[in-house]
This record gives C-alpha cells, structure tokens and sequence, in this order.
C-alpha cells in the first residue's frame, strides 16, 4: 500500500473519541481526521493539488483506458482531464469533482482499496452508472471482501446545515434499491473482472452481489466512507504545524462527527439493519476553497488543451 501523504490526527471509533453518551457503544462508526502541512508559513497548496493529479487517473478513467496508459503519465492526464466537464456551477456544489478524487486517492492508500466503478469516468459517459454512491470500491481481506460506497462533499462549512444535507444524501443512498442497483453496475462493467484478485474470490463477489440474493446478507460488508473536505477558518489562520493547531482541528472535528451521528441516528429508524452498517467519516480542512477550486479548474484546462 503506498503511503499516505498527509497526517492523520484522529483514526478511532467514535466510541473511542466521543463524548456524547449517545455515541459512546458504536465502534463499527470511526472518524479519521487529517490534515495537510505548511512550508515558509504557508499552507501546502502545490502538495494538495499534486495528490489530486496523482490519482486522477483512477477515477476519471476505465480500467481498460488506465491498462492502456501505462507507464504513461502525462498522456493518462490528458485523457483524464478531457472526461472531466466540471458542471457544478453553483457556490455550494463547486469542487465536488475534487473531493471525489481525493477520496479515490485516500481509499487507495489508506484502505488499500480497488476501485471498481470509477465514477467520474462513467458520470461523463453513461449517466445511469453516475448515480447513487461518489465512489465504489473493494477491499480484498483474505479470501473475503468489503464493499465501499463512498460520499465526497467539498464545503466551505460545516455548519449544522451542511451535515444535515448530507446526512440526508448518505440515508437516500442506501436504499435497497439504490444498493441493488449499485451492485448490478459493479458486476456489468468490465472493471471487476481486471481487479488482481483471484477468479475465485471474483466469482465469490459476483455471487453475493448477484440481485437474486437478499441484500440483508450483505449489510454487515458494506462501507460508507463520508469525505468531507472543508474550508476552516483555523486553517486559513495559522502559519505553522503547530500542537496548538493540531489539537483544535482534533476539537472541531471531534465536534462535527459528533454533530454528524447524531443527526444519522435521528433518521436511522427507516433503514432495517442499519446497525451492521460500517461509516467513516473522513474530516480534511483547507484554508480557503475558491484558491483550491480555482488552480484546478486551471489544470483541467491546461490538461484538455495539451496534445
């Protein structure tokens, strides 16, 4: 597994982290929290935008494109950036392509993941495969399997109102029509079957995720990885990788999974099984969302204009 480039502040249960009473029995909910670092009193925009284009290739491209880049990197930038259309136009959605990149990368090097529905790819080219989850992945343990559908939000807050919409997004995505149908994408594309992963550990996959089979028997696989990049006014304040620094991301993010869970749980009661659920929430602050937003709607440009 390749090693992750920022530091991790928190990686725990939430049990292991909050104080909340409520919140205090569920393990199988953890927060990771991490952070970016500074260099000459400056917040390492270059490095944040260097880990995006290092995996943009994973997500905006097929397997089959990305077997036949090998090797070759400024080519799989190019035909990367020419699947990216970049469509939010409003304050509030801009930057999602972002996030759902870093998710990709995070999955990748954190949770040692394969991708096998890289969303953008398919959100430019077949819109049905788009919808439901921002990223699809699987992790291989053994000769077992997780499943993780993953929700990638870029804010400039984390006000109680932005956790809400989430929450609302994340609850809406695991419907078990929405869940069956996710599957079906995973065992039609031709992704899966270009995974390294033994035929019979792929033919084991395709069997559980097959439509025939009750999707309670896979509830306890399933994974939510909840991303969310944010703009933070502690961030955009400070100057240095300080422990002061550190300790207050690690009280607002604490805060915010708290805030979080509490409003999941409040709408949990509609979704049978939802304690064999597994969520991460994933909290990563950035001090001013427009730079970030701006410098890679620039690469994307330059990218699309390269030959």
């Amino acid at each position: 597994m390749a090693e992750l480039a920022f530091e991790i502040l928190l990686d725990d249960t939430l049990a292991g982290v909050t104080s909340v009473s409520q919140l205090t029995d569920l393990v199988n909910k953890r927060v990771l929290s991490l952070i970016n670092d500074f260099e000459d009193a400056e917040w390492r925009y270059p490095k944040f935008q260097s880990y995006l284009w290092d995996n943009i290739a994973q997500t905006a491209l097929s397997e089959k494109e990305r077997s036949a880049l090998v090797n070759q990197s400024h080519s799989s930038l190019i035909a990367a950036a020419r699947n990216l259309r970049l469509t939010d136009k409003d304050e509030i959605g801009q930057g999602s392509e972002i996030a759902e990149v870093f998710l990709y990368g995070l999955m990748r090097h954190r949770f040692g993941a394969l991708p096998v529905v890289p969303k953008i790819f398919y959100k430019q080219n077949v819109q049905d495969n788009a919808k439901g989850a921002d990223s699809v992945h699987i992790v291989v343990d053994g000769d077992d399997f997780t499943l993780w559908f993953g929700e990638a939000k870029f804010y400039n807050s984390l006000a109680d109102a932005r956790l809400d919409s989430v929450v609302t997004s994340v609850m809406n995505s695991l419907s078990t029509d929405k869940l069956k149908k996710e599957n079906a994408i995973i065992t039609s594309v031709s992704d899966l079957d270009g995974l390294p992963i033994a035929a019979e550990l792929r033919d084991k996959i395709k069997a559980a995720l097959d439509n025939r089979e009750s999707i309670d028997q896979l509830k306890s696989k399933i994974h939510i990885p909840i991303l969310l990049l944010h703009e933070c006014s502690t961030t955009s304040g400070a100057n240095d990788l300080t422990d002061t620094y550190k300790a207050e991301i690690i009280a607002f993010h604490k805060d915010r999974a708290d805030a979080y869970f509490l409003k999941q749980i409040a709408k949990s009661a509609a979704l049978h099984k939802y304690d064999d659920l597994n969520f991460h929430i994933i909290l990563f602050p950035v001090p001013n969302k427009k730079k970030i937003v701006d410098a890679f709607v620039q690469a994307v440009a330059f990218y699309k204009g390269q030959n």
